[in-house]
């Protein structure tokens, strides 16, 4: 089903494309002048514009010229009369035009026929966006490694889950692999063939969030020079992956909710709807019944959302898997490199088993990466992660006073300046989450940083 506007000042073509193409499911707009189509355009997001060549004052040529710079993704048909032909086929030369047909008597099925080619193309154009745009590779079960009993679950509860439409979210702490189960929940799915697409809801202020999903119209705000699809769209027919889903605003989870509820996105400065179908899988490392009880999250989106839950376990809960993990990171980075290095050092890999990985499995592939660019033998030696300041990270994790420093005196007895900074830092940021109520984005205004150094600090401190 393709959304239409058919632009032709002959009031019968334009009854007889719009009742064919009803007909087929398609939504359809019908206008008599270049002028009328020219607003349209302005106005709404058209899979496909079919625009007679021979009007009054604005022509289909300046139709066609118009939607190739405001609606770039919008395939465009030409209507011809014979003595338009000539004209069709440079427009279609110049690349702006997608076809051109002639007016005869088998101009129904021809239109029919060019809107299958055009809607075909279209969803193919939507698939490699989202590829380009999230460039990682589609993973399966196979690609989750661990073979111990909580993983062994995991993935048993991927495989039911993923042949039902029905919404998931996945918890877990940072760093556990939840766009990875994300993933294997697409690929294992009816949908495994269309787009996956990855959003993280964190890393965009609540303004860009809402034209990054639900796409806009020229003009919609500054610098909005052209129609842009949203990522909702995008994904239409596959699966949409809602990373960090707390971190939206509360204005944001409204219009995220109204999308659930109606299966359908309106783009920024737009007064119509698009219809979607789209499967929606989220996912948060924080506890969202405390959130909703705060006041921070809302109810009645926990429960669209938390259809089917799905829990990751940290690092620390499966150690047994840690050996599989750290060889699979070893192949993967060493052939990277193209360095020959055949196995982990015994103690090395002990030392790795017996560690609490605070930052789970992606601090335990960044290590493992750092360890294979260091190494200039056969023999993998890893030096485990720095510490964090241990009496100083406990003190502010329990939300404790910093030692005062007194004039005549450079650091407390006992720490070194890295620490005491540290210190600093960790119980400030700690201080503005609880201050905004755990939303990242005003707490980043609170200390008066960006919302780039405010992500970078959380990770920083493990937080």
């Amino acid at each position: 089903m393709a959304n239409i506007l058919v632009c032709d000042d002959e009031r019968s073509i334009c009854e007889m494309l719009d009742i064919a193409l009803r007909r087929d499911g398609h939504r359809v707009e019908t206008v008599q002048a270049g002028q009328t189509a020219k607003n349209k355009i302005d106005g709404a997001l058209y899979d496909v514009i079919i625009t007679d060549i021979k009007m009054p004052n604005i022509d289909g040529i300046e139709v066609l010229r118009h939607a190739h710079r405001v609606s770039p993704d919008s395939a465009v048909i030409l209507i011809t009369a014979v003595d338009d032909y000539e004209a069709a086929v440079q427009a279609v030369k110049a690349g702006g035009a997608t076809d051109y047909i002639r007016k005869s008597p088998g101009l129904v099925d021809e239109i029919k026929l060019a809107i299958n080619r055009a809607v075909e193309k279209l969803n193919l154009s939507k698939q490699n966006f989202a590829l380009r745009r999230d460039a990682a590779t589609r993973n399966s079960l196979d690609n989750i490694i661990g073979s111990s009993a909580a993983m062994e679950k995991l993935k048993q509860t991927v495989r039911t889950v993923a042949s039902t439409a029905s919404t998931v979210l996945i918890h877990g702490e940072s760093g556990t692999g939840k766009e990875l189960v994300a993933r294997a929940v697409h690929v294992c799915s009816p949908r495994a063939t269309d787009a996956f697409v990855s959003v993280n809801c964190g890393a965009f202020p609540e303004t860009l969030l809402e034209s990054e999903l639900f796409g806009y119209l020229k003009g919609a705000f500054t610098g909005a020079n052209q129609n842009k699809r949203g990522l909702f769209e995008v994904a239409d027919g596959g699966t949409i992956f809602l990373d960090e889903i707390s971190e939206m605003t509360l204005a944001m989870q409204v219009k995220l909710l109204r999308v659930l509820q109606e299966r359908t996105v309106r783009p920024v400065g737009s007064a119509g709807e698009i219809s979607i179908d789209v499967r929606v899988i989220a996912a948060t490392n924080r506890d969202l019944d405390k959130a909703v009880a705060e006041g921070v999250f809302r109810e009645d989106l926990y429960y669209r959302l938390n259809v089917i839950p799905i829990r990751v376990p940290c690092l620390s809960e499966r150690r047994e898997d840690i050996p599989l993990l750290v060889n699979h990171f070893l192949k993967k980075y060493a052939s990277a490199a193209g360095r020959s290095i055949l196995r982990v050092n015994t103690p090395s890999l002990n030392s790795l088993c017996g560690y609490e990985w605070p930052g789970n499995v992606r601090q335990l592939e960044n290590t493992v990466e750092r360890a294979v660019a260091l190494e200039t033998s056969d023999e993998l030696h890893v030096e485990l992660p720095a510490e964090r300041p241990k009496a100083r990270a406990a003190a502010a994790a329990a939300g404790g006073t910093l030692p005062e420093i007194g004039a005549d005196t450079a650091l407390p007895p006992g720490l070194g300046m890295e620490s005491y900074v540290a210190g600093i830092e960790r119980s400030l940021l700690q201080n503005a989450l609880t201050q905004s109520g755990g939303v990242q984005t005003k707490a980043a205004d609170v200390l008066g940083i960006s919302y780039r150094s405010f992500r970078h600090l959380m990770k920083k401190y493990g937080l």
